[in-house]
């Protein structure tokens, strides 16, 4: 079973960062889908600043979203500071 989105946050360059339910953090590159059908609106910075959680996924306002599991698999863990 793949972990569960908690937290979602856009940062610089077209990346997500992804809090997961297991306590990972993971950052998710945006670029190679920005030229891809309705994720091509999300280039504009103001539309994809705009994500937010839905259920256990993200979405913006244009109804894109991914597959939880696209997410955790295809993103690259973000080390801890401890």
């Amino acid at each position: 079973m793949c972990p569960v989105i908690k937290k979602v946050i856009p940062a610089e360059n077209y990346n997500l960062i992804l809090t997961f339910n297991n306590g990972e953090k993971r950052l998710f590159d945006m670029k190679p889908y920005l030229e891809i059908g309705i994720f091509k609106e999300l280039k504009d910075v103001s539309k994809f600043n705009k994500v937010r959680l839905v259920f256990d996924t993200v979405e913006w306002e244009n109804e894109a979203d991914f597959d939880p599991e696209v997410l955790y698999k295809c993103s690259l863990l973000i080390p801890s500071k401890n």
